[in-house]
């Protein structure tokens, strides 16, 4: 395919809710398409972690997030335009259900004029798969529907009732493929989703035995092709990181890294160099650090163990270097954190306090924050929050974020020193120069 070329066959999947089945039968389309021999490229909807995990072992390659509130609608665009031009086939999964949210799935699915695959879990439903799938065709007449694809089918005659039913919409919906009812095929899931996909030891025979499902049913067959256009401009970011090094925590207990979010200190002149806190690796030589989010109430006693990571790190606070940290990554900051098995661990101690795993959620959704640090006062960063642990953390907090859609107080940050850590997931992109400011780069 030409590198001039945007056009690329291409479907997006979704489903009336949470639950129905989108990241297996993405990830299995994925790998369908893969044992093809097809370059396949998939991306995510949201601010999702674990669901790319799963979507990059099935597909062989990066997984990028699409959000258009915390990217825009440019950004989205280009990412796709850009991989269309080299790929064979792009894939792209929804959140939650299709016209769910502000911005929602359909929102960027009319942007990009993909074709939506509806997938919809028909346990215990006959006949009335068409009515639900007439009400999502008719909820927004203007986007494209390629059909349906039913989950958890029980047997022919079961079958045979869905296509009735689907036969009898108005207009009529086509029944792409019914995928049997049959467990191995489930992907395992823990409070905050799907469990990331190298705890999963069997998760390619999964994936392999859904494609092999698939194999034989008319998604085989390459989608139609959709034009994209002229990717849009990639913006240009000051390079306030020249010459800067940023530790970046990354394993197991330490993986929700946004990929645009690497991408970007890289286009600010940043070098980046991971470490892996399970492995009780010390920093490496760095200007800054960076601990992202991830699971370490799971993994209290290696991480308790790590004592030359922790004294790296406590040593990197007390020289009064930046060190920054989202949600997970705080936890680590801590004293001790609780897990939800009543287990604990000593862990870093550079910020006094403690967190506790509860058994409900205790924060969930977009949020602006306006830090006003030196040389950036006055920008926002875009950010989402989503974790089940409560934290008492013994420092000063010098802002809170704003919800996009409540008035209820925003998560905290705070800061003791060069130290800045809260739940908040932030998508660096929004606001480079609080970004700049955080892992003490230059003033624009």
């Amino acid at each position: 395919m030409s590198s001039q070329d945007h056009r690329c066959p291409a479907l997006f999947i979704s489903a009336p809710a949470s639950g129905h089945g989108k990241t297996t039968i993405t990830a299995a389309l994925a790998r369908l398409y893969r044992r093809q021999g097809k370059r396949v490229r998939v991306f995510k909807t949201g601010p999702d972690f674990l669901d790319p995990m799963v979507l990059e072992q099935a597909s062989g390659q990066p997984v990028v997030n699409l959000d258009l509130w915390l990217g825009g609608e440019d950004h989205c665009r280009r990412q796709v335009a850009l991989a269309a031009a080299e790929s064979d086939v792009l894939l792209v999964e929804g959140v939650m259900g299709l016209f769910d949210g502000e911005p929602s799935s359909a929102d960027l699915a009319q942007l990009l004029g993909i074709p939506i695959v509806a997938v919809i879990n028909a346990r215990g439903m006959g006949q009335t798969i068409g009515a639900l799938a007439q009400g999502m065709l008719a909820y927004r007449p203007e986007l494209q529907f390629a059909g349906v694809l039913a989950n958890g089918v029980a047997s022919p005659r079961h079958a045979q009732m869905l296509r009735q039913g689907l036969q009898n919409a108005r207009p009529s919906v086509p029944l792409l493929t019914g995928l049997q009812r049959d467990m191995q095929f489930a992907l395992p899931e823990r409070h905050l989703g799907l469990v990331a996909a190298p705890e999963i030891a069997d998760l390619d025979a999964r994936l392999d035995a859904v494609a092999e499902r698939m194999s034989s049913t008319s998604l085989a067959n390459l989608p139609a092709q959709v034009d994209f256009g002229t990717p849009p401009p990639e913006r240009a970011f000051p390079r306030l990181l020249e010459g800067k090094t940023i530790a970046v925590a990354r394993d197991l207990a330490f993986s929700f890294i946004y990929t645009a979010n690497l991408d970007l200190l890289a286009q600010m002149g940043a070098a980046v160099a991971f470490f892996s806190p399970l492995a009780d690796e010390p920093l490496p030589e760095c200007d800054a650090v960076w601990l992202p989010g991830g699971y370490p109430e799971l993994h209290l006693p290696a991480l308790q163990a790590a004592q030359r990571t922790r004294s790296s790190l406590c040593a990197h606070a007390e020289a009064g270097k930046p060190l920054y940290a989202e949600c997970g990554g705080m936890l680590f900051l801590l004293e001790t954190v609780i897990a939800g098995d009543g287990s604990s661990g000593q862990l870093c101690g550079i910020l006094p306090g403690q967190a506790t795993v509860q058994p409900r959620l205790q924060g969930l959704g977009y949020q602006t924050l306006k830090l006003n640090l030196p040389g950036a006062v006055g920008e926002h960063l875009r950010c989402h929050t989503f974790h089940y642990s409560r934290a008492v953390v013994g420092a000063e907090f010098i802002a809170r974020g704003e919800r996009l859609f409540d008035s209820s107080e925003g998560e905290v940050v705070y800061r003791r020193g060069q130290v800045t850590a809260s739940y908040l997931h932030a998508y660096f992109r929004s606001a480079p120069r609080t970004v700049a400011a955080l892992f003490g780069g230059a003033r624009a």
